[in-house]
Parts: structure tokens; sequence; C-alpha cells
């Protein structure tokens, strides 16, 4: 009986998933062009059209869709009892992908994991950084970071850090010539650096609370970014204030480069949660990253 090479198959689920040739194919190691190759043979082997092609973008038809969504999961599923079977080894070994915020990533996951990585040389650890609230399932991660309070209730979460704190900062030369503020409101006559949310494209609030009262600042100023560090060096710079994590301050604040203000409104909040699905089987390395990450408090 004739079998079919699956090869082209995964292909396809893989530059659905990306939604991109250029990222599949990087992912899968092959070039774009034979990537395309094996994408036209495909369809010409099924006689149908499974992906329409802009120069920008990539989508699925109805056909390629209904192909996707039953294949996906197939090879998921082959991807992790290949990983159960891993266990026979004597040492851990595998690829463990974390989807995480920039903080996070640097914050969290390097200095617990660096500490560990040279111990178990056959595991391998990729960290994409990435402020939106990604499907981990969909993208296939093992796992994903987020607050405590912003893991869905069918994940599993695992402490892997303290509570956070904001902290409102600007540069002695940025007070120089201006008030610095008492309150909340007073963010309305400053120059504030904005971070913009890549889930909605919006801006992110500053989150304030004191004596059980809370507020939500909009704030507005010459300079927005999409991560954390710019807004740390533009305050630095003095272009403006910025809200950042206290620990991503800690040390500026001490030796005077940056000025802490509105202290006593910036509340404790629940910290950092690795997350992922509750699946009956886990890779020996995935646990041994688990179970350096997991804090104790």
């Amino acid at each position: 009986m004739y079998r079919p090479n699956l090869n082209d198959l995964q292909a396809f689920v893989v530059i659905t998933r990306e939604g991109s040739f250029t990222r599949a194919a990087a992912q899968l190691g092959v070039s774009q062009s034979a990537l395309s190759h094996t994408l036209r043979a495909l369809e010409a082997r099924l006689g149908v059209r499974l992906l329409t092609r802009t120069t920008r973008s990539v989508s699925t038809t109805e056909a390629g869709q209904r192909l996707y969504l039953s294949m996906a999961p197939l090879f998921a599923e082959i991807d992790q009892e290949l990983a159960v079977v891993s266990e026979y080894r004597d040492t851990p070994a595998g690829t463990v992908r974390i989807s995480a915020s920039e903080h996070a990533a640097n914050n969290i996951l390097w200095p617990a994991l660096q500490k560990v990585l040279p111990d178990y040389p056959d595991i391998h650890v990729e960290i994409t950084v990435d402020y939106a609230l990604t499907d981990i399932v969909a993208q296939r991660y093992d796992a994903g970071v987020r607050l405590g309070e912003q893991v869905a209730k069918d994940m599993i979460a695992v402490p892997i850090g303290p509570s956070l704190r904001m902290a409102v900062v600007g540069s002695p030369g940025y007070f120089e010539n201006r008030p610095a503020p008492l309150v909340p409101g007073d963010l309305a006559s400053h120059n504030c650096i904005n971070l913009r949310l890549p889930t909605h494209g919006s801006l992110l609030q500053w989150d304030f609370e004191k004596d059980n009262r809370e507020l939500k600042v909009r704030v507005e100023g010459q300079w927005t970014f999409n991560s954390s560090l710019p807004i740390l060096r533009a305050a630095i710079a003095g272009c403006g204030l910025g809200f950042l994590p206290e620990d991503m301050v800690t040390k500026e604040v001490a030796d005077g480069s940056l000025v802490r203000v509105l202290e006593d409104w910036c509340q404790p909040f629940a910290g950092y949660h690795l997350y992922y699905p509750n699946r009956r089987e886990h890779s020996s390395a995935f646990r041994v990253v688990v179970d350096a990450l997991r804090y104790s408090r």
C-alpha cells in the first residue's frame, strides 16, 4: 500500500502556524524557494489550493483551514510522544520553547536557567520575547510566562518569582525645571514615556493604588516604545517619566541616575508564573526547566 511522505504536510502546518514562509523556512531549516516548491507540490497532489499568498501575508483557503485544523493536533501529538520516548535516555534532552515578556526573560528566566543548563548539555531552551497574550498551544510553545492574574484557569501555573512593584522614575535633569508629581493626577502635566502593547495596539495604562483606592491613568508624552529597555534609556536621558518594574531601576535609583516619585502609590501585585497545558506527560527536559524556575518564598 502506498503511503505518501508526510514532510509536505508538516511543512504546510508550520507555514500556516507561522503565517510566513520566511519564519517557517527558518524553523524547518530549508530555503524559502524549497519550501514554496514543497507547498506547490502538495497542492498539486491534493488538487486544491491551500494557501493564499500576498507579498505581506499568508492565509489559508477554506480547504487549507480544514486541513490545518485536522493535521496540526496530530503533529503536536507526535511531537509529544517523541518527547515521552526520549525519557528512555540516560540524561534529559530536548528543546523547551517558552514565550515571555522582555522583563521576565531578563530578570527571571535568564538568571535561573543560566545556572542550571551547563549541567544538562542536551537540553536546549528557546525563549521568545513577546508582550502579546500568545496562545501557547496554537503556537506550539511548551510554556509561557504571565503575571499570576493573567493565567487562564485551565492551565497549570507555577510561581517563578516574587511579587512585583512598579516605579515611576525620571532623571535629576528632568526635574530641574518641573515639580515632582505628588498624586497620579499630576502626571497630566508631565512628559511621560509610553509603552505600546501589541495585544490590542493600545498604550499601557499606569495603575496606582493607595488606601484601597485604585486609579488607572492614561499618560501622554513625546516618546512611545514597545519594550521596556528603551523606556529605561529614555528616562535616564531626561526624556520624560518612565513606568517600569521596580527591580529594573534599583541600580539607577541607588546611584542617582534616576529619581523615584509616587512611591506610596505603587503597591505590590502578583508576580510571574510559568504556565502550561495540563497534559499527562512532560519530557524530563521540561521538568528540569520547571524545577529550575520554581520560586520558593
